[in-house]
């Protein structure tokens, strides 16, 4: 089993990520395979995708998962924005498809000046479009909890729920817990007892057989605080008990 993992920079090359999670000490690596502030991209090679395969077999790395582009918002009401973030989406799973990569995380995306119902019908829209867009790919999105920041969605398990309920196509998505995002979001973990009580929360919501990925950070933030700002195991609000 996989148990320790690291987001690590693709500079130099998709190979150098996995060389760089493996100098950590780490079992698994997620990784950006694009700039993840702009929406260009620089054309992924098929010796990229052949080294990028070959140091995971090689260094033993395992469960590689890439996380999207932060420009991107599906649950944008602006059209051109919605339609512009489908479309940069598709690239990424196509991305992800040409290095083998199963899941790419993203976050559901903030509604602004829309509303939450708005937002969220607009996550299911765009998902649908994408899965019937790429049909035939192997690589799935996995949606994030949020700290819910600001018209961010996805901070309370509902909003996941919604989404996996809406789409045609649930069987490609599944769920990444963001153990700072949750608790920053107000599900508590300091203590055995409330660890279960948002476990059962979250079984009972989303279902625990949705959630395929877990990013564990520590929170800058307190508990409720619905602020995005990650910690060092250990050296947060969190501590270590969770």
């Amino acid at each position: 089993m996989a148990i320790l993992g690291a987001h690590m920079s693709i500079a130099g090359g998709y190979c150098r990520a996995v060389e760089r999670a493996h100098a950590a000490g780490c079992d698994c690596v997620q990784l950006f395979t694009k700039n993840n502030n702009q929406w260009r991209a620089k054309e992924m090679t098929a010796e990229d995708a052949r080294r990028f395969q070959a140091a995971l077999t090689e260094l033993g790395i395992t469960h590689p998962v890439a996380h999207d582009a932060y420009l991107i918002n599906l649950a944008s009401p602006d059209r051109r924005l919605w339609k512009k973030s489908v479309e940069a989406f598709i690239e990424e799973l196509c991305r992800a498809e040409l290095l083998g990569i199963p899941w790419v995380v993203t976050h559901p995306g903030a509604f602004t000046i829309g509303t939450e119902a708005g937002g969220l019908r607009g996550v299911i829209r765009a998902l649908d479009e994408i899965h019937a867009q790429t049909r035939g790919l192997r690589a799935g999105c996995l949606l994030e909890t949020t700290a819910g920041q600001g018209t961010s969605l996805g901070w309370r398990f509902e909003h996941l729920a919604a989404i996996l309920a809406g789409v045609k196509d649930p069987d490609r998505l599944g769920v990444c817990f963001d153990t700072c995002h949750v608790f920053a979001a107000g599900y508590p973990m300091g203590t055995a007892k409330e660890y279960r009580a948002t476990m059962r929360a979250f079984h009972t919501t989303v279902g625990l057989e949705d959630r395929k990925n877990n990013n564990l950070n520590d929170s800058l933030r307190g508990l409720g605080s619905r602020v995005d700002r990650h910690a060092h195991i250990g050296r947060g609000e969190m501590g270590l008990e969770p």
